[in-house]
């Protein structure tokens, strides 16, 4: 298996004024932001992934957000290609560049430079973001879809094409051929978040996409990769483990009590204050704004639906008890190498997929911690998961 670390490289301080009420202000102004902080972050995380990359991992999962302390990464693009900097091996996996917000072309431009300044180790995720993203580019929520498909569909143009034109309903182009090409030929692996809505699996299916997914359902898991391979057939291919990331959380200790004693106030501090900033305002509802619609989960068995989409309520009341729960459940790969290894493998078994793309940092983890994590889950579990080869997809038989 194919071994990622996700980096939401969070601000690297813990507000504590805030943990209490659970409510991080929105929109948070300058006084709460210290630079030699933020500075401090950038460079620590960039070390971090230096050491990944000598220990042997894969690659490293980045991402796009806006206007909030629980992700530094405006541009996944431009750290990336600072990253390929620091690094020889370690790839870039970005999940994603929030398309529908941006222009399409500059998108592919960036892409392109990223993945020559690496020779080739960029593999391109799109996604659509959080309403709140939204609010912040002046975007129609209910124009995200439309929006959504038709940048991918000229950032692959842009990719293959020699010349290409394009005349859309938010983008047109005349006669455009883009310098540099990617490196990569003919273009880089795309990859696609899944949440669970047809419309999206649909179209990924449709363009031979691969998919990342999380397990916090299984019943929903099994649902969603079924129909993934159900429209993969539909034109003509067979789902892969090739085409699927298992997305999951994981954290090494000498045993599962030390774990949770270590990794727990990271992780609340996450799901209780910094997730959820900005998307509890009224204006943040996707409800009633076409962000989705209402067959978009009619696919899932209705006793499976209950995981579709983010409970923000059912976060912000996560325990300690909680967190032991879904250690039991095989939610969270929290313990001893052994049983880490062992859950995460069982976990990529059951969802078919021979990449695996781990939270490990959530809740502005420390550097001494974070890079304590690497080390320890590259010594005594990332050797036994690379070992391991997944060759079937259970759900698509």
């Amino acid at each position: 298996m194919k071994v990622f670390i996700f980096d939401l490289l969070p601000y690297g301080k813990h507000f504590d004024q805030y943990k209490e009420t659970k409510y991080l202000p929105y929109p948070l102004p300058l006084d709460h932001f210290d630079p030699e902080i933020a500075a401090r972050t950038y460079e620590e995380h960039l070390k971090c992934w230096e050491e990944m990359d000598k220990l042997g991992y894969d690659g490293v999962g980045l991402n796009e957000h806006h206007t909030t302390p629980h992700g530094l990464m405006n541009s996944p693009n431009m750290m990336a290609a600072v990253g390929a900097q620091r690094t020889k091996n370690l790839k870039f996996l970005l999940l994603g560049n929030l398309v529908p917000l941006h222009n399409p072309l500059r998108i592919a431009e960036e892409l392109a430079m990223a993945d020559c300044l690496s020779h080739g180790r960029i593999l391109s995720g799109f996604a659509r973001g959080v309403p709140r993203e939204y609010n912040v580019y002046g975007v129609s929520m209910g124009e995200s879809r439309a929006r959504f498909e038709e940048a991918v569909d000229i950032i692959m143009k842009a990719w293959t094409e020699p010349v290409f034109s394009y005349e859309g309903k938010f983008w047109s182009y005349k006669d455009i051929a883009i310098w540099p090409r990617p490196y990569q030929q003919p273009h880089p692996p795309v990859w696609v978040p899944f949440t669970g809505s047809k419309e999206t699996i649909e179209w990924a299916a449709k363009h031979n996409f691969s998919a990342v997914i999380p397990d916090h359902h299984r019943g929903l898991t099994q649902d969603i990769v079924g129909y993934f391979a159900k429209h993969l057939a539909s034109h003509g291919r067979t789902i892969t483990p090739e085409h699927i990331c298992y997305f999951a959380d994981a954290y090494v200790a000498p045993d599962r009590a030390t774990a949770i004693k270590e990794y727990s106030p990271f992780y609340l501090y996450f799901v209780h204050t910094l997730w959820h900033h900005g998307s509890l305002e009224q204006k943040s509802s996707p409800k009633g704004t076409g962000y989705l619609s209402s067959a978009s989960y009619d696919y899932i068995k209705p006793e499976n639906r209950v995981g579709a989409g983010v409970d923000r309520e059912g976060m912000m009341k996560t325990t300690l008890a909680d967190i032991e729960r879904k250690i039991d459940g095989g939610e969270l790969a929290w313990g001893s190498p052994k049983d880490v290894a062992d859950q995460l493998i069982a976990g990529a078994e059951r969802m078919g997929a021979n990449t695996l793309l781990l939270n490990m940092n959530v809740g502005a983890m420390s550097y001494e911690v974070f890079s304590e994590q690497i080390r320890r889950f590259g010594k005594d579990v990332l050797p036994r998961l690379q070992a391991h080869q997944v060759k079937r997809v259970p759900a698509a038989a």
